[in-house]
């Protein structure tokens, strides 16, 4: 069901920071999980975990946080995080996103945190409550209801 962005309330920075954070120890999970599948792969091929090229490993520790939040972003627009936190992405249309806007804002939101934390600073300072990624993948965050 779309949202009415005219009559959505705009989340500031400490809830979405604590959302990421959030969302951060579930994605060290998955990344635990993928270093400790390759090494047992490594080992049961005779190798040592810790010798050789780790090119695998390392594009599923790029893929995996994208894959994480872009699938949870198309199917139900919010992460585990955002749930707790009573946030959801949306389109400008307050509906859903698609998987184009998704990935474009995950890399919008890297970018937010290369400029030192700025893109996500500027929350404070814009009159939406919009971070870069917000504006620069035409998605909004909103809060949801608690009995949503």
């Amino acid at each position: 069901m779309p949202v009415s962005l005219e009559q959505a309330s705009r989340p500031g920075l400490l809830r979405r920071l604590a959302a990421i954070f959030y969302d951060a120890w579930l994605i060290l999970a998955l990344w635990l999980v993928g270093a400790a599948v390759d090494a047992a792969i490594r080992s049961a091929l005779g190798g040592h975990p810790g010798e050789g090229t780790h090119w695998l490993l390392q594009l599923y520790l790029l893929a995996a946080p994208i894959a994480f939040y872009c699938g949870f972003w198309t199917h139900g627009g919010q992460t585990l995080g955002m749930r707790a936190w009573r946030l959801r992405v949306v389109g400008p249309d307050g509906g859903p996103i698609g998987l184009r806007q998704a990935l474009l804002r995950c890399l919008a939101a890297l970018l937010s945190w290369l400029a030192l934390g700025l893109g996500y600073l500027w929350v404070l300072f814009d009159r939406d409550r919009a971070a870069w990624h917000d504006r620069l993948s035409n998605t909004w965050l909103v809060m949801t209801r608690k009995d949503a």
